[in-house]
């Protein structure tokens, strides 16, 4: 995906052989990014404490996954300021052991699988 990111000036997504989506890049992560993902890494007494750390950054914050003490959290951008998620990750690890967290922008890979799995999901209902 990051090749097709650098090398091309506009991207069609096909899933289940339709054509889902069309657009450069840059179009398509603004299409269908719009979001943050936010990872803790904690043990696993502390899960509570960063679900709670992450409702209160963002209140439409979705869980992405949980395995033994990560959690990955879809942060909405426009309801979220990145200084604001540094200042909750420093007083957290005041409170508790933080063993790594991320915050990255959405790549074209997570638009990929997100058209995709919409794909599958509206072939499902029909």
């Amino acid at each position: 995906m990051e090749e097709a990111e650098v090398l091309c000036d506009r991207l069609g997504i096909f899933a289940d052989g339709s054509l889902q989506c069309i657009g450069n890049p840059e179009e398509l992560n603004a299409r269908y990014g719009g979001s943050y993902e936010f990872t803790m890494t904690t043990s696993s007494d502390h899960e509570e404490e960063v679900e709670s750390l992450v409702h209160y950054l963002s209140p439409n914050a979705n869980k992405i996954y949980q395995i033994s003490g990560t959690q990955k959290f879809e942060l909405p951008k426009q309801k979220i300021r990145i200084a604001d998620v540094f200042q909750a990750v420093e007083n957290a690890k005041s409170r508790f052991t933080v063993y790594a967290w991320g915050l990255a922008d959405t790549t074209l890979e997570d638009v990929f699988i997100k058209v995709a799995r919409g794909a599958q999901a509206f072939i499902v209902l029909s």
